[in-house]
């Protein structure tokens, strides 16, 4: 588990309800991003130990305590792991702001909602039912039944590590699956010290499994391996696509949540103090590095003008500097090729001719010390066939573009790669209807932004991504439907006919 390595924090892999070391016995530095120095050394896994996961994980699916326990008593278990959670939310909430720079505030908010995804499917576990079905064939009785699929590989990306492992983990364990994580290289710390209240909550030994580690080192060898029936992504459209593309050849099931590029719709009626605000959470908050960031605002011509006023005097007070400060509202971009890529995008909107009237330079406060920051930016001018307004950037970048009317709306809004959200700020309910409907995206906020739950479906459209998390209907993603015949004939017809 950690003990102190000089002034780091040392981290060993949980497999098979066992700590170890990674098989090379080598390791990684792993960042803070606000000293933008090393604070924990964590093992560099490989090949060899996602083959030792994936085996303890198959073992603990095929045999042992798991896969004879009932339905109920997963949800049990998943529950008091859902009370572990509620006890150690504050301490998680602090490696996680260690780890990737996000502000105290939002974390210590966001681990203690992730215990209601466990409370949520602990629940749902013994809820899946299947059918009887009235079979058309005589003396026959017919009935389905829902089953688990087997190992499933949960890899995690930087941002929001423990809350997007909830939304993989609850469902996958409810379902009676059994799971081997990979948190970013990142950002892996926070996932070690999770397993910790896994194996205080009684899980059998092997029933999840994390391993750390790069992905072509760790990743790509879950996927690949054959007794991995499910793979549960959460990244970037280029690494899914590969992802993807690795997993069709083993014909795995596949669940993504990919990237964005969002449009934040503000119409002249809007009420605009509270737009404002709603822009501001959908692309500054969180540094910009979420996947529902609103990075695209449409704006009405008619009120264009005023709002990027409003606009860019709010943006202006945001408090930045050390995230693990209450009053801290902006922090520093998580790692160091993230923080060149959004340095890199903001001079390629320049050289398109977009014009800053916020921010578009590296933040050189004092109160950010010698970390990753990136001041809160605004650019307009900016046409939606710029790379500005086509490409992810994942940072507190914001490209402001005028529209007409509720048509060049909806058309600017849906001419991107990406569907995952989309807000509109109307006060007008026909209007805020049409765009809901016409919107090509997985979620649509009317009048708010950054609102999700355990209860209901999250997921993209196009290139954001495949499938659904969260809800109750995306648990059978984790699930396979079996058809059940018996016959309750005294004779069997002619065999050589089909019944």
């Amino acid at each position: 588990m950690d003990t102190p390595t000089g002034t780091l924090s040392r981290y060993k892999m949980f497999i098979g309800g066992e700590w170890v070391e990674s098989a090379s016995d080598q390791h990684f530095e792993s960042d803070n991003p606000f000293t933008g120095k090393p604070w924990a050394l964590v093992p560099r896994g490989n090949a060899q130990d996602a083959d030792r996961a994936v085996r303890a994980a198959h073992r603990a699916y095929t045999s042992g305590d798991w896969p004879k326990l009932t339905a109920s008593r997963r949800g049990a278990l998943l529950r008091k792991l859902a009370d572990l959670i509620g006890e150690k939310a504050k301490h998680l909430a602090e490696i996680e702001v260690r780890d990737n720079g996000k502000l105290i505030a939002e974390m210590s908010a966001q681990t203690a909602y992730m215990a209601q995804w466990y409370y949520y499917y602990g629940g749902l576990a013994d809820k899946i039912e299947g059918r009887v079905i009235p079979a058309d064939k005589p003396d026959t009785f017919n009935y389905t039944r829902y089953e688990p699929l087997g190992v499933v590989a949960a890899i995690i990306p930087w941002n929001s590590p423990l809350l997007l492992t909830a939304w993989k983990l609850a469902p996958a364990l409810a379902a009676g699956n059994t799971v081997v994580l990979k948190p970013s290289e990142y950002t892996p710390a926070s996932a070690l010290e999770f397993m910790k209240l896994v194996e205080q909550a009684g899980l059998p030994p092997g029933v999840v499994n994390v391993v750390t580690g790069f992905g072509p080192e760790v990743g790509m060898p879950l996927v690949e391996h054959p007794l991995v029936a499910k793979v549960a992504f959460t990244g970037s459209d280029r690494t899914g696509t590969l992802i993807y593309q690795t997993a069709a050849k083993g014909l795995k099931r596949v669940t993504m949540e990919l990237g964005g590029k969002s449009p934040n719709i503000v119409f002249d009626d809007a009420h605009l103090e509270n737009a404002v605000k709603g822009v501001i959470s959908g692309i500054f908050a969180a540094t910009g590095q979420t996947c529902i960031a609103g990075s695209r605002l449409l704006v009405q011509k008619t009120i264009h003008d005023e709002f990027v006023e409003k606009l860019v005097a709010f943006a202006k007070t945001a408090r930045m500097g050390d995230p693990m400060s209450l009053d801290t509202q902006v922090g520093p971009v998580t790692n160091p090729p993230q923080f060149k890529k959004i340095l890199d995008y903001i001079d390629i909107a320049k050289g398109e001719g977009a014009r800053a009237v916020l921010g578009g330079a590296r933040a050189a406060r004092p109160e950010c010390g010698s970390g990753w920051f990136v001041e809160p930016t605004i650019f307009t001018g900016v046409k939606n066939s710029m790379r500005i307004a086509q490409e992810e950037v994942f940072g507190p970048v914001l490209a402001v573009i005028p529209f007409e009317d509720e048509e060049q709306a909806v058309a600017i809004g849906n001419d991107v790669v990406y569907g995952l959200a989309a807000g509109v700020w109307t006060q007008n309910m026909r209007r805020a209807l049409m765009m809901a409907d016409r919107l090509q995206a997985g979620t649509v906020w009317i009048n708010t932004y950054r609102a999700v739950s355990y209860l209901s479906p999250f997921g993209g459209y196009k290139r954001s991504g495949i499938g659904r998390e969260s809800g109750q209907e995306m648990i059978k993603d984790y699930m396979q439907v079996k058809s059940v015949w018996i016959s309750t004939a005294t004779e069997v017809p002619n065999p050589f006919v089909l019944r």
